[in-house]
């Protein structure tokens, strides 16, 4: 008796009875991304819609422009910038509504800060004063995520308890190309399609994990088409066209509302500046690439359209800059104020309940403060 004709062996056929728990096609992103800046599309779109995009835009430039200087002036001790990439963060911001929920990576604070948190709280955890610097329930953000693709299981994880409690609440949580090869983020999408959580993914694909192409981290032909292996809808928008990113978004927020369950969205765009200010991009891109996109600016796009459409004017853009400048200014001087810290909020709000490690470690940090204490005194009298 050879082998395959044992009783249970393994065949290569699946039994009759096998077959797709999901037709595959309908969950297929597009071959190109989607566009709208520049189509016929664009012709409908709402003109307060397009001018509070470019309002938020504009903003949002100079408000990376501004963390970044503060990280040379040594008031910040990292930022990411998503400079290049404001169109992703404020559709994101301006697609929920105010009960939903906002899972930001390390590289979203302009997100966080379109989402109505104060810009200077936003920019807490990156100044290493706090382990974040507000109240995630006053405007339904979650912290900050530095490690790469935790916040993914946490959205879903919020998202099916909403739904479970009956509560009409959508998650939507954001994510770097490099963190689509975490385990973290296999693990949310899969749970998010069993569950049909109300949660949306948006990946911004801006071509870099670090210095790490995305042809070293995957042969997908996107990464809008992992989708698939999970059950749910991909799909592929440009990142840098803000009016079809809040299409896109807004069509998946709203899916998930009405109980379709989760999408994942690949935005494709571009990380014009360095990592952080600790990179240096040079040594794996260059200027030809990065000038490339810069001609494909997200702020360009839109008020190439504003223009085309009399929607934009002298006054408008001067009142945008000046609402940016004034942003600025106030995120400078109160950064530029030292805060009064106590070493002792370490071990606040880490657990409902202090675990006993984090008592003996209390304990210990007080015993130094209270020696440093006492040597100083002594050295004085």
């Amino acid at each position: 008796m050879t082998v395959m004709e044992q009783r249970g062996a393994y065949r290569p056929t699946p039994p009759p009875a096998w077959q797709p728990r999901t037709d595959p096609g309908p969950l297929l992103p597009d071959t190109e991304p989607y566009r709208v800046l520049g189509t016929e599309a664009a012709h409908g779109a709402d003109p307060e819609l397009l001018r509070r995009l470019h309002a938020q835009l504009v903003l949002g430039r100079r408000y990376n422009a501004q963390a970044t200087a503060l990280t040379k002036q040594g008031r910040l001790a990292v930022y990411p910038s998503s400079t290049g990439q404001e169109a992703c963060e404020v559709a994101a911001a301006l697609v929920l509504q105010d009960r939903d929920w906002l899972f930001p990576s390390y590289r979203d604070t302009l997100a966080v800060v379109a989402r109505g948190v104060d810009p200077v709280a936003a920019l807490t955890l990156l100044r290493g004063d706090w382990h974040t610097g507000y109240d995630p329930y006053e405007h339904r953000v979650a912290p900050l995520s530095t490690p790469l693709a935790t916040q993914l299981p946490h959205a879903v994880g919020l998202a099916h308890a909403a739904r479970l409690k009956g509560d009409d609440v959508v998650a939507l949580a954001m994510v770097g190309d490099g963190g689509t090869s975490e385990g973290d983020f296999h693990e949310a999408l899969n749970f998010a399609a069993v569950w049909q959580a109300p949660v949306v993914f948006l990946v911004q694909n801006n071509g870099f994990a670090i210095s790490v192409p995305l042809a070293k981290q995957t042969a997908a032909p996107s990464l809008a088409h992992k989708a698939v292996g999970y059950g749910m809808p991909g799909r592929l928008v440009d990142g840098n066209d803000a009016l079809a990113v809040h299409k896109v978004l807004g069509d998946a927020v709203r899916h998930a509302r009405e109980g379709g369950g989760p999408t994942l969205v690949e935005a494709v765009t571009y990380r014009v500046e360095a990592h952080t200010n600790a990179d240096d991009a040079t040594r794996y891109r260059g200027d030809a690439e990065v000038e490339t996109w810069r001609a494909h600016d997200p702020i360009l796009l839109l008020e190439h359209e504003l223009t085309a459409r009399g929607l934009l004017d002298e006054d408008t853009q001067r009142a945008a800059r000046d609402a940016a400048e004034t942003m600025a200014a106030d995120l400078r001087a109160r950064m530029n104020e030292d805060p009064v810290l106590d070493p002792m909020d370490l071990f606040a709000h880490v657990y409902a309940e202090d675990t006993p490690q984090l008592r003996e470690q209390r304990a210990q940090l007080r015993a130094e403060l209270d020696a440093e204490r006492d040597g100083q005194e002594g050295g004085h009298r």
